[in-house]
């Protein structure tokens, strides 16, 4: 008898239809002899709906207050999936996180997994039953509830599967296993058979909606199997494994893109030795992580650098900067939002010289300036204006040969063109 994990998204427990159909696939595995924990989040949009609320009565979020009301969704979710399962005629029992032995690091909003007790979760496996989590939450050795940041559930999955020795653990969502880029915007994009944990934790970290990147971190150091497909169809899906067969021709293995993206820079900084560690380490204190720095010349012994952080944390990180200036005088601080990262990944650029090349001459041939660059041995980004987004994943999807004569699968029916 095998153990699996199997995590469904929000999209795929939408509503009551979506919640029975999840309830079939769940029966259905342990109906072929094998044993179940089941992870979900939050019905639907019921987490923005919460955050909406919570926006009309306090401008200000108190964290501790927005973790109890957040991880509300995803009981609902586990109480109400028990239930459709139990209608079914198997037995089913649902556990929060904390329930189900999670025990995080004291941080509100997105606390890391310090710990997994799953004893009782082994338990009422052993007892018959499928059990069913709630994704994305835990609690501290204080006895204050956490959450582990939007997206927590797959980390959930992937650490309770490495914690309870998972034969497998299935992240089922909206589209049937992980595409070239998002199969939204590229109707033909190409569905991988299989993809290293280091690309997709590429693609992950770069804006790729389909797994949270802590997620695939645990299954890299654990060893997790993982597997993505669709929960409106039984398509083969998409295995996340440490070595993925290089397919011939293929250098780019996907195209991900993040909305998610601010600019700032600080003009007219003095030139000298650790004025970069006390602004970055100013900012790290304040747990605001900064992705692409960029410094120009300098003049004057005066010196301009710019860094991007996620659009969320720019109020922050300027009240940061502000902060600075009493002891760090630069002339000015600016801003930019409306702004995208879009990102090419794969193994097989470190044997490909030219590759960057090609995107920025792609991205210069839609009539976009290119604000930031980075890059590492598989992948290159770069930060452009938004209003293009769309013809420029098309273009560099076309360019690097991604092409393919299927349409994609999105919730089930074929994309049209």
């Amino acid at each position: 008898m095998s153990l699996y994990v199997m995590k469904f998204g929000g999209s795929s427990v939408g509503d009551t239809e979506r919640m029975k159909r999840v309830a079939g696939r769940v029966v259905e595995k342990m109906d072929e002899g094998h044993q179940c924990v089941v992870v979900v989040s939050a019905m639907g949009d019921t987490t923005d709906d919460l955050i909406d609320q919570a926006k009309q009565l306090n401008s200000e979020l108190p964290a501790r207050e927005m973790d109890m009301l957040l991880t509300t969704g995803e009981q609902i979710s586990i109480s109400l999936l028990s239930m459709a399962i139990q209608a079914l005629g198997r037995k089913a029992v649902s556990f929060t996180g904390w329930q189900a032995g999670f025990r995080t690091e004291p941080v509100h909003g997105k606390a890391r997994i310090n710990d997994i007790q799953p004893e009782r979760v082994m338990r009422a496996l052993e007892d018959g039953n499928i059990v069913i989590v709630a994704g994305f939450q835990g609690m501290t050795e204080d006895g204050e509830i956490t959450t582990l940041g939007r997206g927590g559930s797959d980390t959930t999955a992937v650490a309770l599967a490495a914690a309870i020795q998972a034969d497998a653990c299935e992240i089922y969502t909206d589209v049937d296993g992980i595409y070239s880029t998002d199969p939204r915007i590229v109707k033909v994009a190409r569905k991988l058979k299989e993809i290293s944990y280091d690309e997709m934790l590429e693609l992950a970290n770069l804006g790729a909606a389909v797994l949270h990147p802590r997620a695939v971190e645990y299954a890299k150091h654990s060893g997790v199997p993982l597997i993505v497909r669709s929960s409106f169809n039984h398509n083969e899906g998409t295995v996340v494994k440490e070595e993925a067969t290089m397919e011939q021709g293929v250098v780019v293995s996907g195209i991900a893109y993040d909305k998610n993206v601010a600019r700032i820079s600080i003009l007219g900084v003095p030139d000298a030795p650790g004025v970069l560690a006390e602004v970055f380490g100013a900012l790290a204190s304040e747990q605001l992580d900064v992705d692409i720095i960029v410094q120009s010349g300098v003049m004057d012994g005066k010196a301009d650098f710019s860094f991007s952080v996620a659009l969320s944390d720019r109020e922050n990180a300027l009240r940061v900067i502000e902060s600075l200036h009493s002891r760090l005088p630069y002339r000015e601080v600016t801003s930019e939002e409306n702004l995208v990262k879009v990102s090419i990944v794969g193994a097989g650029m470190v044997s490909h010289p030219g590759v960057a090349a090609k995107m920025f001459q792609v991205i210069s041939g839609e009539g976009v300036s290119i604000k930031m660059v980075s890059t590492s041995e598989i992948k290159v980004s770069c930060v452009i204006d938004g209003e293009k987004l769309h013809d420029v994943i098309k273009a560099l999807h076309t360019a690097y040969d991604l092409d393919t004569a299927e349409q994609a699968v999105v919730g089930g029916p074929q994309v049209r063109r």
